[in-house]
């Protein structure tokens, strides 16, 4: 487990490594690095909050609206360890969940596209087929996910297993949350992966409720990280409201995996703050939780680690805070411009032809 003591010193590693007992070093992205995962952490709550804030309550969405408000640390830590734009047989393969969103953005898919997505249009990822999240794209490497989350997992380990089959150190990355970690699918994959000994990263948003149901109904084990003991895999939970604290867990995962030494189940303990989905109040849900965990916005957290290493004011902030504003006010603006599809396209490419 990433004790607050571990965190603290990934924290102070900001110009060179620090050992570990095991010879492993905390692994600290560059400064380049650090101001990127700040733009796409507030790229995704901003193009969230279009969503579920503005555009669903228009009734221009079709569909329900999941957000990842509060979870943007997870996705983009780990996705800076996804390696894209490489060709096919050296890109990574992503099954995300559907509170990352980042990882759609960091993989390549304009925010116009997710937005004419969800909104039906005839140029979104589905082409107008299925609204909302229910979304992926082959050719940024992104499969496709159901309603039916937990299903993603023996999937992502075949992938993972046709990356092994060709020889490459390629990885598959599965993201999904801690109620997934329920179902009997999740645990048929990642025996599957363990005793393969598959390049697969299971990250687990552990984000306290599966709908209204809190962690505590769900298992008996204290964290979700401790199920990987029954795999023979390595597991290891972490602050998923530290950005670095992901960044580190999710690097060395990979570098694992892609050595060959199989699978890691890691989990990232946060918050979800907002309700199930953009009709649901999270009226189960404890005001105070609600309190204690707005303390530690993975964003504003974030915004002072940069600010104490000189990398950005609030005249910094304020201008990439504008520049996303602009950004997705021409995404809305082309999504909104674009055709629905017609009828009989509807029928077309359901099924392999």
């Amino acid at each position: 487990m990433l004790t607050g003591e571990r965190r603290a010193t990934a924290r102070a590693a900001a110009a060179s490594p620090v050992g570990r007992p095991g010879g492993e070093a905390v692994l600290v992205p560059g400064d380049a690095d650090l101001l990127k995962m700040l733009h796409f952490m507030k790229l995704t709550r901003a193009l969230e909050y279009r969503i579920e804030r503005k555009l669903y309550r228009q009734g221009k969405i079709v569909g329900g609206v999941y957000v990842g408000r509060g979870q943007e640390a997870i996705s983009v830590g780990a996705a800076m360890h996804i390696r894209r734009g490489s060709g096919e047989e050296h890109d990574d393969i992503v099954s995300p969940s559907h509170r990352d969103m980042a990882v759609f953005l960091m993989q390549g898919v304009p925010p116009e596209r997710i937005l004419a997505q969800y909104m039906g249009r005839k140029t979104g990822l589905t082409r107008g087929r299925d609204g909302n999240m229910h979304m992926g794209d082959l050719r940024h490497r992104l499969i496709a996910f159901v309603s039916h989350l937990g299903d993603s997992i023996p999937v992502a380990a075949g992938c993972a297993l046709t990356l092994r089959m060709r020889g490459t150190d390629q990885v598959s990355f599965c993201f999904f949350g801690e109620g997934a970690t329920s179902r009997g699918d999740w645990h048929e994959g990642l025996n599957f992966a363990a005793v393969m000994r598959l390049p697969v990263v299971f990250i687990c948003n552990n984000n306290q409720y599966a709908y209204s149901t809190h962690v505590s109904r769900q298992m008996r084990v204290e964290r979700v990280s401790d199920r990987a003991s029954g795999y023979g895999i390595p597991g290891e939970t972490a602050d998923g409201n530290d950005v670095l604290a992901v960044y580190d867990a999710v690097g060395r995962a990979v570098a694992r995996a892609r050595r060959g030494e199989g699978p890691a189940l890691l989990e990232f303990v946060t918050f979800r703050m907002t309700g199930h989905s953009a009709h649901d109040d999270a009226g189960y849900v404890p005001k105070t939780l609600f309190e204690e965990w707005e303390r530690k916005d993975p964003i504003r957290l974030f915004e002072d680690e940069l600010k104490s290493r000189r990398l950005v004011d609030a005249l910094a902030l304020k201008e990439m805070e504008s520049g996303i504003e602009s950004e997705l006010d021409e995404a809305v603006a082309w999504a909104e411009r674009q055709p629905y599809p017609e009828p009989e396209e509807c029928l077309t490419g359901v099924y392999h032809e």
